[in-house]
Parts: C-alpha cells; sequence; structure tokens
C-alpha cells in the first residue's frame, strides 16, 4: 500500500511537470542568435574599419609610445677675418634635464646630498631646485641647465641621480672677446644669432640639423632603426676685418675712453679700392662669452647705429661741390674778413681769423666762413646733391641689421643761415659709417662703392660722382690740413703723406644743443696712392679738450700708421726721421 501510494505520489501533475524537458521556443532562439550575429558583425566592421579603413589613429597611438625621435644638432658655421683667424667657433657642450615622473617613481628626493651636489655644481639655489622639481611631478622633461663645460657633465653622470639626463648640444665660442664683439655680434641660448653678423647671417651660418628615428620597447631598448637624416653643417663666413688691426684699433679706442672720461668712441677702417671694412670697433665694449656683460649700452654698435652731425668734417665736400659746380678753383681767393660773418639775425665765426684765402687755407684751417660763402655761391641742391652722391645719408652696403640712415631735411624753402650752416655740418646728420663712405669715395677718384663686411675677391663696381681731376685736387688740398699750421695737424703719419680734417660738433639735445661734444677726424692715407680711409668719434670728451684737432686726430694717427705699417705699405713722404720735425704731436694746437 506504501508502494501504491507512492507511485502514485510521483504521478502527480506536479512531479510530471518539473521531469518534463524543456520547451524549444524558436523565436527566442532567433533573437539571440540575431544579437550574437549583430555583435559579430559590428566587431568584424569595426576591427575593419580600424585596421582597412582608417588605421592611422592606431598607428598614431602606438608610434605615440614606440616611436622616438633623437634630433642631431649641426654645428654653427665658423666665422673668421680675411686671413682665416677664427672669430666665432662652435664648441661641444652638453645640457642637464630632469624627468620629474621618473625621479618621483625610483626614491624621489630622499638623497638630499646628492640633489644638493647637483644644484652646486650647476650654479643654481638648492631649495629652488628641490620646489622645482616638486612642483612640476607630472611633466617629463625638464631644462635645469644649458650648455654646460664637459667637466660638469662628467660630473653630473657620476651623480648617477634618477631621471636626470644629458643632450648634447653646442655652444659659440669668441676667440677675440671684445675686440670684435659688436661687430660678430653674439647668439642666444638655441645658437641663433642675436646681434652683429650672427644675427644679419643667422640663416647662411646655421646648419640642418639631422635625425635619427628608431622604435624603442617598453624597457628604452631600441629594437628598430627606422631613419637617418644626415646632419648639414653651418656654412663658413670668412669677414672683410684684419684682426690685427681691430686689436690696434680697440686698444686705441678703449685708451681714449680713459684718457678723456668720454661716452664712447669709435674707430672704422675700409679699403678705399674695394670697400671692405677693415676694421671696425667701439668702446666701451663687452666679452661675448660672459653673458653677465650683455647690456644694451655695451653691445650697440655705435659706429652703425649712432648718428650725430658731422661738423667741419664735411667740408671737404663743399670745397668738391664749388670745383664741381665751377663756383671756385684751386686758385679763387676767399675773403673771411674777421672772423665774423652776419647772416641776416645770425653770426657764422671761424675759430681764428683767416682773413684772404685759397680753398686749401679755408680747409687748412677749418673756416666756416669761407665754406659758407661756397655754399652760398651754389644752389642748395648742389651741396645736398654732392652730399648724397657721396654717400650721405644712405645705406652704407654692409647689411648689418640695425644701421641708421642719418637725417637729411627737405625743405623747400632754405635761409641764407640754414644754407650755411648746412657747409659746416649742422642741420643734418650722418652715422660714422656713412662719413667713412664719403671719405672712401674721395680716397676711390669720386668713385662711390658700397662697403662690404664680407671679404671679396674682385673689386666691387661703383658709381662716379666725381671727376677724377677735381678729387685729385681736393685730396692735395686735404694733405695740407695735417700739415704744421693745419686744424689736422696731430693726425700726420711721419713717412706717409696723409689727408684728414677734423670735426668738432656740439650733440643736439630736443630743443637745441648740449653742452656736450662730439670730437671726430676722417681721412686717407697715403695720400699718392690712397689705400685706407678711417673715421674716429669720440662722443662726449670731458675737460678742457674736446676739439677734434687734440683728442680724436692722435688717435686717428696712431692707429693709422700702425696700419700702414701691417699692411705693408710703402711710405711716399720721405723718411720717417724727415717727416718726425713736420708731423711732431707735442705741439699744441687747437683743431676744429
Amino acid at each position: 500500500m506504501k508502494l501504491m501510494k507512492n507511485i502514485k505520489r510521483d504521478n502527480t501533475p506536479n512531479q510530471r511537470r518539473q521531469k518534463a524537458p524543456p520547451a524549444f521556443i524558436p523565436w527566442r532562439f532567433g533573437v539571440i542568435c540575431g544579437f550574437v550575429v549583430l555583435a559579430l558583425g559590428a566587431l568584424i566592421a569595426r576591427a575593419a574599419y580600424i585596421q582597412v579603413l582608417d588605421p592611422g589613429k592606431l598607428i598614431q597611438e602606438g608610434d605615440m609610445r614606440s616611436l622616438r625621435v633623437k634630433a642631431l644638432p649641426s654645428a654653427r658655421g665658423i666665422i673668421s677675418d680675411r686671413n682665416g683667424e677664427p672669430l666665432a667657433v662652435s664648441v661641444p657642450v652638453q645640457a642637464v634635464w630632469a624627468d620629474p615622473v621618473q625621479i618621483f617613481k625610483n626614491g624621489g628626493l630622499a638623497q638630499v646630498d646628492r640633489w644638493h651636489a647637483l644644484a652646486d655644481v650647476l650654479g643654481l639655489d638648492r631649495k629652488a631646485l628641490l620646489n622645482r622639481l616638486e612642483q612640476n611631478q607630472s611633466r617629463r622633461f625638464i631644462y635645469l641647465q644649458r650648455q654646460v663645460s664637459p667637466a660638469m657633465a662628467a660630473y653630473v653622470n657620476k651623480l648617477k641621480l634618477p631621471g636626470i639626463g644629458l643632450k648634447d648640444e653646442s655652444r659659440r665660442f669668441y676667440p677675440s672677446g671684445e675686440v670684435s664683439a659688436h661687430l660678430i655680434g653674439v647668439t642666444g641660448i638655441d645658437s641663433h644669432g642675436l646681434e652683429g653678423v650672427e644675427r644679419t647671417y643667422d640663416g647662411w651660418l646655421t646648419g640642418e640639423p639631422g635625425r635619427r628615428t628608431v622604435r624603442k620597447d617598453r624597457y628604452g631598448r631600441v629594437v628598430e632603426n627606422i631613419s637617418l637624416k644626415q646632419r648639414e653643417p653651418g656654412k663658413p663666413l670668412s669677414l672683410s676685418i684684419d684682426q690685427r688691426l681691430q686689436a690696434v684699433a680697440y686698444r686705441a679706442v678703449k685708451q681714449a675712453v680713459a684718457d678723456y672720461q668720454a661716452t664712447s668712441a669709435t674707430v672704422i677702417m675700409a679699403d678705399v679700392r674695394t670697400g671692405e671694412i677693415l676694421a671696425m670697433v667701439n668702446a666701451p665694449s663687452y666679452n661675448p662669452n660672459n653673458r653677465d656683460q650683455l647690456q644694451s649700452f655695451r653691445m650697440r654698435n655705435r659706429s652703425i647705429t649712432d648718428a650725430m652731425e658731422p661738423g667741419s668734417t664735411i667740408k671737404p665736400f663743399v670745397v668738391l661741390a664749388a670745383l664741381e659746380n665751377g663756383v671756385a678753383d684751386e686758385n679763387t681767393i676767399i675773403d673771411t674778413g674777421n672772423g665774423l660773418m652776419q647772416i641776416g639775425g645770425s653770426r657764422v665765426r671761424d675759430v681764428s681769423q683767416v682773413g684772404k684765402a685759397d680753398l686749401a687755407q679755408i680747409l687748412k684751417k677749418s673756416s666756416n666762413i669761407g665754406v659758407s660763402k661756397l655754399s652760398l655761391a651754389m644752389p642748395v641742391d648742389a651741396v645736398l646733391g654732392m652730399y648724397s652722391g657721396v654717400g650721405l645719408g644712405d645705406a652704407s652696403g654692409i647689411n648689418l641689421i640695425g644701421e641708421a640712415q642719418g637725417f637729411f631735411p627737405d625743405r623747400r624753402r632754405w635761409s641764407d643761415f640754414e644754407r650755411a650752416t648746412l657747409s659746416f655740418g649742422y642741420g643734418i646728420s650722418t652715422t660714422p659709417i656713412q662719413l667713412l663712405r664719403a671719405y672712401a669715395t674721395l680716397g676711390g677718384m669720386g668713385v662711390n662703392r658700397p662697403l662690404s663686411i664680407l671679404k671679396t675677391e674682385q673689386v666691387i663696381p661703383g658709381r662716379q660722382v666725381a671727376s677724377v681731376e677735381n678729387t685729385r685736387k681736393l685730396l692735395n688740398m686735404l694733405e695740407t690740413v695735417t700739415q704744421k699750421g693745419g686744424s689736422a695737424f696731430r693726425a700726420g703719419v711721419p713717412g706717409y703723406r696723409v689727408g684728414a680734417k677734423t670735426g668738432t660738433a656740439k650733440k643736439a639735445v630736443a630743443g637745441g644743443y648740449s653742452d656736450e661734444y662730439i670730437a671726430m677726424t676722417a681721412g686717407l692715407a697715403p695720400i699718392s696712392n690712397p689705400r685706407l680711409a678711417m673715421v674716429v668719434v669720440v662722443n662726449e670728451p670731458q675737460g678742457d679738450k674736446y676739439y677734434g684737432g687734440l683728442v680724436a686726430a692722435p688717435i686717428f694717427a696712431e692707429v693709422m700708421e700702425s696700419a700702414l705699417q701691417i699692411l705693408n705699405i710703402p711710405p711716399d713722404a720721405g723718411t720717417r726721421e724727415e717727416l718726425k720735425v713736420v708731423s711732431h704731436r707735442g705741439k699744441t694746437h687747437a683743431g676744429t
């Protein structure tokens, strides 16, 4: 009975329902398969899109994690003088950099003594270095110090600090130091020119850096070399200057600044046959190898940036204009009276009474009245045309960045007094380099050539702006100015025929003129066959000696004498002993 009851109990509807096999529902199965097929299709489509249609993004992501490009810096071109003497060279140095992520991943700044040693060798403040690293923990690259010496780099390497690395760089070194600093200029921390030749010819001097592309694994090991682009070094540049003349000229201007307590002094010299600049120096100067001296007042190349009123140095061109326009000849006599000439409500004065004098005597005594009468006898366009013809007021041709243009007034009407002052260098302004070009034009027998700071293999063609005959007459007159009794007496060089003109001009300020002076001397040598033209400018000499004949002329003589000897230019005026008596500079003579 029990057995039957159990059997019956097992056959109840509930029990039968539990043991029945699961029912197959086709539509549900179809839905599930459909979703699976759709998901698989989406994955296949996405994979196809990524792999075939748009693979660039994944490739880029992969390259960002494994591809590395290492720059191969190229050396900047060497700058040398006309004799091959190096003036600017690039030396290998290294930069110290940090990876803060790697630093704090490997113990951070726990070893304080070693981090302090790093700060000390790099010349950094200890606390500032540690604070900088802590404040940039998420960054992967920070420069700590650029352009460190090989010895410093070796010390940094021995510290074996995690996350500290070295990177190859180059640093510009200037063997000539402050002697040629204004001309050569200086480069920045990224080796691009900031001033002077370095900036003007930056594209020429800068080479094309190389690139090495490699693939690295997660441990930083190179697993594949992708490509290599060879570096192209910068092109060398040969300047026209002679470093021997640079040294002589710089010594003279540096001494002049000290002797006369002047604000500055400048000497520029050119070869009149080619227009090449042989020397260009200024004082005060700076050492381009010491960045602590990179101050604007020291770095300015005053020979091309500072415009000035040329004073009496411009008088020879008034005389040349008179000769060219037939207003006067070498025998013309001009009456300068008692040294005072009334023009309207103003007066023109001479430093000393000249009386009746020919053109040579007018220049020799630097008569303001004499050249004023010549200027008034000509149209103003004749005088300005001569000034412009010899290069005053125009770019000199050296193409250095920062060159000033000077100032030439453009007026419809000129008063007689303005025309008079125009003849002795007031009312216009020019730069020392432009004045040098004007005198080089005289030395070139009236041929105006652009000046060049680059060494030239052949003579640059020029433009004839004055006749050879009248230019030769003027040169002979200029020679008398350096002889006994002339305003440029102290500019004479024993053994050589020298022609020069001194000038003294008050400095123009807003509303008039100050009590400060500019002393100048410009000239040529040897007069028989001119080879060198030179301009000397001393800015704001202090004391009683401020005339060009007392301050600038002796500098002219010193530098010109050394240059003539260094360049082996033969004497053209007797023996040195004979000329010492004539050009003795001990005698006091106040030139204008």
